[in-house]
């Protein structure tokens, strides 16, 4: 393999791990970190990057040709960012080869494991009755909270996969939520109107954007900081405005 034919195996693993790492819930630093990383223990001796919320541009050792990789869409998936992260060790290590990096990867790109839809479905349910109990303190209400935990993400799921939009599908959640729980105190199968509401609205909070936010603001990512800041506040003015649009004409 000549030297230029590392380079860029180097550049298109720092790239795929960087990009994994930014869509699934990474804070900026650790996906510029874990670049370098790479790129180090690959035997570049300089690295030159630029990482944002929706890109991520990279050259080593003065390449000519710099390499972008753009970011799309961004979602939560802890499990890919540990499986990177823990890739990225082994490389360090010498455990394995750049082209074996490089394929696994393409593997926890595409093929990591995730739940089916049911178990989410119960899950969201679970979640939201957990929450409803935490912060009101209330047990009366928690069945009532399980089934609109259910519903709701059953519609978020839907309209995600229809407009790929997460405010649109936050939005029709919250509207969901509203009326699930306006119901529910109308026909006397839940007691306190504003508990379920708190228990249902509660998952869709954005507290991992709003804490990378934050983490990215504090470490002197002054584009990525407040872009999350602002797709966190999106999400918090859908949810929002779903709530009030039912209580209004309550």
């Amino acid at each position: 393999m000549t030297n230029q034919e590392k380079q860029i195996d180097v550049i298109n693993a720092c790239l795929l791990a960087g990009r994994i790492l930014v869509e699934n819930g990474s804070e900026i630093s650790r996906a510029a970190d874990t670049m370098q990383r790479i790129a180090k223990n690959a035997g570049m001796k300089s690295v030159q990057l630029f990482v944002t919320v929706t890109g991520i541009m990279l050259s080593v050792n003065n390449h000519p040709n710099a390499q972008v990789a753009g970011i799309d869409h961004r979602t939560i998936d802890l499990d890919k960012v540990a499986r990177v992260n823990e890739l990225s060790r082994e490389f360090a290590v010498g455990k394995i080869e750049l082209s074996q990096m490089v394929d696994r990867l393409s593997e926890i790109d595409n093929n990591t494991p995730t739940f089916p839809f049911w178990i989410k479905f119960l899950a969201a349910g679970l979640l939201s009755a957990v929450l409803l109990i935490v912060f009101t303190h209330e047990y009366v209400d928690a069945p009532a909270g399980f089934v609109i935990g259910a519903v709701w993400y059953a519609v978020f799921y839907f309209f995600n996969r229809m407009f790929k939009v997460q405010f649109i599908s936050e939005f029709f959640a919250s509207i969901v939520i509203g009326i699930m729980a306006a119901l529910a105190v109308k026909f006397g199968v839940g007691t306190y109107l504003d508990n379920l509401i708190i228990g249902g609205v509660m998952p869709l909070v954005p507290g991992v954007p709003i804490t990378n936010a934050v983490r990215d603001t504090v470490a002197g990512n002054l584009i990525s900081g407040p872009a999350r800041a602002v797709e966190a506040c999106l999400s918090a003015v859908a949810i929002g405005s779903g709530i009030v649009c039912v209580l209004h004409f309550l």
